[in-house]
């Protein structure tokens, strides 16, 4: 495992992790979904599964800068603009009634000096401002839905990757979320350049915003509990998906790879909170659960 970002020098590693799925539009309306809350279900830790990158809140480390929010947990690269990774708890007591608020925005809480990424950097880009933790896990008041709208919360995603097969995972989470399961989702990007409405890219906004070459998200799937970390067993159902940016559609399921070839392609050590000996056997297994 690995603890530091690394940087893809090689598409060998992109080959990997071949597969091709979509995300869900956040820039859209979407239809409400109704959960009924658990009274079992709990708010907690974004990051219990532990730092991805030992991302670190000094602007001493810009390029893997920790950002701690109540609603999720990041790693922020200031020269891509955009997240190395996005952390967030999901269960039914984050799920409320809330509309969502459209309010995207440039994130305040950035360091003084740096560049801070507003709604119009994706303006006529043709990519989508794509959010990592969707509005639609954070339903519980205005101030949690808002938080998803942080332009530090954002990528630029091709459309039909934004809009397709990803936005059929994360609705098939909040439906898990509903019946009774708790959820660690980490997301993230990586690699440069995709091809959005306007064709290939490898930046917008004069430069200053990357437009990644992957996307990728895991998914740990628990029986509402506690000490969640320590529950995590060789049985839990862990899903791990890796796509192109670009505007190849499929359904999210033939996406699904290993932990293990994220983290070769990134140098993450994503579940590093949980036993290394239930690692070994988790982050090397596909997938090959239900999907709806």
């Amino acid at each position: 495992m690995k603890h530091t970002i690394a940087r893809i020098s090689s598409f060998a590693l992109l080959t990997l992790l071949a597969v091709s799925c979509a995300k869900q539009d956040d820039i859209k309306p979407q239809s409400p979904t109704a959960v009924a809350q658990n009274n079992d279900a709990t708010r907690d830790s974004n990051l219990a599964m532990g730092n991805p990158s030992g991302a670190v809140a000094s602007t001493s480390y810009p390029t893997n800068y920790l950002m701690t929010k109540s609603q999720y947990t990041l790693s922020y690269h200031r020269d891509r603009g955009i997240p190395n990774w996005v952390s967030w708890h999901l269960s039914s007591a984050w799920l409320g009634s809330t509309p969502r608020q459209d309010n995207f925005a440039a994130d305040a809480t950035l360091p003084t000096g740096w560049y801070r990424p507003t709604s119009s950097s994706y303006t006529g880009s043709g990519f989508d401002r794509g959010h990592n933790c969707p509005s639609a896990d954070r339903t519980g008041s205005v101030a949690d839905n808002s938080a998803t709208f942080l332009m530090t919360n954002m990528m630029p995603q091709a459309a039909n990757n934004n809009q397709r097969g990803w936005a059929q995972l994360e609705d098939y989470c909040r439906t898990l979320a509903s019946q009774g399961n708790e959820l660690y989702i980490i997301c993230g990007s990586y690699g440069t350049g995709g091809t959005g409405v306007n064709g290939y890219k490898t930046t917008i906004d004069a430069g200053r915003v990357t437009v990644p070459a992957r996307c990728w998200k895991v998914v740990v799937i628990l029986p509402e509990g506690s000490s969640d970390a320590s529950r995590v067993t060789t049985s839990t159902r862990v899903i791990a998906i890796n796509t192109p940016n670009d505007n190849s559609i499929i359904n999210w399921g033939a996406c699904r790879t290993t932990v293990d070839a994220i983290e070769a392609a990134t140098g993450y050590n994503i579940l590093s909170n949980v036993s290394s000996t239930v690692q070994a056997t988790i982050e090397a297994r596909v997938d090959n659960g239900p999907t709806s």
